[in-house]
């Protein structure tokens, strides 16, 4: 494990120095950090990496040929969402975003982060109003996150151990969900109904919430938010609604049919489609003391100064946080996604609400037209009476094989859900004509494979 040169980049790394700190700790070797790691999963042999490079110039193009290899979702004509859209990101986003008191902001304070306090307070005001809620946290890690994180805010509100969560929720989201609340909180799953809503669910005063999201993983909008809320209030349940803050300038916020807790991305506020980056979560609520005390997260308000008419930026009720309780925190709390939401500032102060209404009109509208376009190619349109925003769910006999024959074509078709199904999204990005595109390359496509069945 030991290296008898110099790593150039990273101090530290000499052989004096490696073991000195080794001594330090009284540890052999540093193998002996990775002791509780199960034999079977160590690697027995070394990476199969190149030789070191002798001068910058050679690893640079080293470098710059390896991310040649990928092509990212403005390069080809891309249907994919499921988590992380192809939205489009004004200019002043990155412009604002790139500026070196936010950008390499990471975790001061406001005389070195200069104005940082004040934009996340924009931020949270403009995501407040949206929402039509009260309170709104500085973002954490992701949108998973942050359906975890308003989750054990109900459970520890309520004094209960057990949420029922919607089926029609990702895979991967879902996971996330269950592995955060492990192993004190158990995940009961509802059942999903033909028409792609929440089916029928049950409750019962061991609940401490049901988690609805909408639009849902197959980008149908649920319409049963407030008999869902009058069922879980009255067992003394919380809602969670799970929400994208994009569908809001058309679709109505979850607070206008009950929702205690909502929570989300933010990514598609200004954020481009990334490669694991550019996600931020939310949580928003009323505000009630009792349940804002139970946010692990950071949140910033205004405040007047001294100076009669001058107004100050900063925490509010500090204390509750784990930078305040350390140990004792509810829940742990890091540096989060701050950048993202000053980002998310910038995106929803450009477009304000006359901008978010027209951004969702034109996505509803482009949604159904990519529905009936594909089944007019041939495709099978699930949920084909729900409302949809975004994305749908198609069916062919072979959605592996109709996704190789899209690529072939420089279209990346959408996301594989299972054998034979895929999840298509459709933003403002897309022009008619570019569905037009995708839908004859389906219907070739599957003409070439032998129909829909």
């Amino acid at each position: 494990m030991s290296h008898p040169t110099s790593h150039p980049y990273i101090p530290n790394a000499g052989p004096e120095a490696r073991a000195a700190m080794l001594a330090e700790i009284g540890a052999a070797d540093v193998a002996e950090f990775y002791g509780d790691i199960p034999a079977d999963l160590w690697l027995a042999r070394p990476l199969d990496l190149p030789e070191p490079f002798a001068d910058e110039q050679g690893l640079v193009r080293h470098v710059r040929g390896l991310l040649a290899r990928n092509s990212d979702t403005t390069e080809l004509l891309s249907f994919l969402g499921h988590g992380c859209y192809p939205h489009h990101v004004p200019a002043v986003c990155d412009e604002v975003n790139g500026r070196g008191e936010f950008l390499t902001a990471y975790a001061g304070e406001p005389y070195e982060d200069h104005g940082r306090f004040q934009a996340l307070f924009e931020y949270v005001s403009m995501m407040a109003e949206l929402l039509e809620m009260d309170v709104v946290n500085v973002p954490t890690y992701d949108g998973y996150q942050a359906a975890g994180t308003a989750l054990r805010m109900a459970a520890r509100y309520t004094g209960r151990s057990r949420v029922l969560v919607s089926g029609a929720v990702a895979a991967d989201k879902l996971a996330k969900i269950r592995d955060y609340l492990a192993p004190d909180l158990e995940v009961v799953l509802a059942p999903v109904a033909d028409s792609g809503e929440l089916g029928e669910v049950t409750l019962d005063e061991s609940f401490a919430a049901l988690y609805l999201e909408t639009p849902n993983v197959y980008g149908v909008v649920e319409t049963k938010g407030r008999q869902l809320a009058e069922q879980a209030h009255a067992v003394g349940a919380l809602l969670v609604v799970g929400t994208d803050p994009v569908s809001l300038g058309v679709l109505a916020p979850p607070s206008s049919y009950g929702a205690d807790l909502v929570c989300g991305d933010i990514q598609s506020l200004g954020m481009h489609q990334q490669y694991g980056g550019g996600q931020a979560g939310f949580i928003a609520s009323r505000d009630e003391e009792r349940l804002v005390a139970e946010y692990p997260s950071r949140l910033f308000g205004i405040a007047p100064t001294a100076v009669e008419g001058e107004y100050g930026f900063g925490d509010v009720f500090y204390d509750r946080t784990s930078f305040a309780l350390r140990e004792e925190g509810k829940e742990w709390v890091g540096t989060a996604a701050a950048l993202w939401g000053i980002t998310a500032g910038v995106y929803l102060a450009l477009m304000g609400p006359q901008g978010m209404r027209e951004l969702g009109e034109t996505v509803l509208a482009r949604t159904r037209y990519a529905m009936t376009a594909l089944a007019g190619a041939g495709a099978v349109v699930r949920h084909q009476e729900a409302i949809h925003f975004r994305e749908f769910a198609i069916e062919v006999p072979d959605a592996d094989a109709l996704l190789a024959a899209l690529l072939e074509r420089g279209i990346l078709g959408g996301v594989r859900l299972g054998p034979r199904e895929l999840l298509v999204c459709v933003t403002e990005r897309h022009a008619i004509a570019d569905i037009d595109v995708l839908a004859a390359a389906v219907k070739d496509a599957l003409a070439t494979s032998g129909g829909t069945r």
